[in-house]
């Protein structure tokens, strides 16, 4: 079955989040460093992000790094952290000819400072670009978004900037690191596990999640051309019945 074929453009996700699983588990079965799974995933990146954009999605958020990958092996950290930067040096121009927006989430500070450098000049460069939001989350995690969300709202009750009755959603959402994007509707996670990971847990609150056993290093076009139809097939009430709906 096409997939591309059958699906409804006027019915696209405004916002795709995808967990890129199973790099470590792709390398170890032909035999090799993790880091060479990472290295062959950032294909799979390249492929939904041009099929993204070829399809009008509004915006792709990518879970490339998580606050708790720092206690990972300092090996496999130094290699992602050297592969972010080769990679956004070398996808410069194709976010640039694909009209592509760079944006970022997490604790960046905490990055590399060649990286963090990296990020922030691509960021700058693409910042005029309008056909679609590529958001990199990175050293991110959502109980520490919504920790440093409560922090700051806290602060602006205590200075009385905003009162405490005045909080809502739209005040939480504007605190958030995604204040500027849409909830998500479709989550995509790869690899065959089935959980969230501290991603995202406030905006995917009604997101229709997508789980698939393929590794990250494999998912290409189709892969995700698969997962929107399969989205676009689904009945999304948000806490309505179907008979309200029609």
């Amino acid at each position: 079955m096409n997939f591309k074929d059958n699906i409804d453009l006027k019915k696209l996700p405004r916002h795709i989040a995808i967990i890129m699983d199973g790099n470590g588990r792709w390398a170890k079965q032909q035999g090799l460093l993790r880091a060479a799974g990472h290295e062959k995933g950032t294909k799979a990146v390249r492929d939904v992000v041009e099929a993204s954009a070829e399809l009008g999605i509004e915006s792709l958020t990518l879970y490339a790094f998580s606050t708790e990958n720092w206690n990972r092996p300092k090996l496999e950290v130094d290699t992602l952290m050297k592969l972010l930067v080769s990679s956004l040096k070398k996808e410069i121009k194709t976010l640039q000819d694909n009209n592509i927006k760079l944006n970022a989430i997490g604790n960046l500070e905490t990055l590399p400072k060649k990286a963090y450098r990296e990020l922030n000049e691509v960021i700058s460069k693409t910042s005029g670009n309008s056909r679609m939001v590529l958001t990199l989350a990175l050293s991110y995690g959502s109980r520490e978004e919504l920790t440093n969300t409560v922090r700051k709202i806290t602060e602006k009750v205590k200075s009385g900037e905003i009162s405490a009755d005045a909080i809502d959603e739209s005040v939480i959402n504007e605190h958030l690191y995604t204040r500027n994007l849409p909830d998500v509707d479709l989550l995509i996670r790869t690899s065959g596990e089935q959980r969230i990971s501290n991603f995202l847990l406030w905006q995917i609150a009604y997101a229709e999640l997508y789980f698939t056993k393929i590794l990250w290093p494999d998912f290409r076009k189709e892969n995700l051309f698969e997962a929107i139809y399969n989205y676009q097939n689904r009945e999304r009430r948000f806490g309505k019945t179907s008979e309200q709906l029609s």
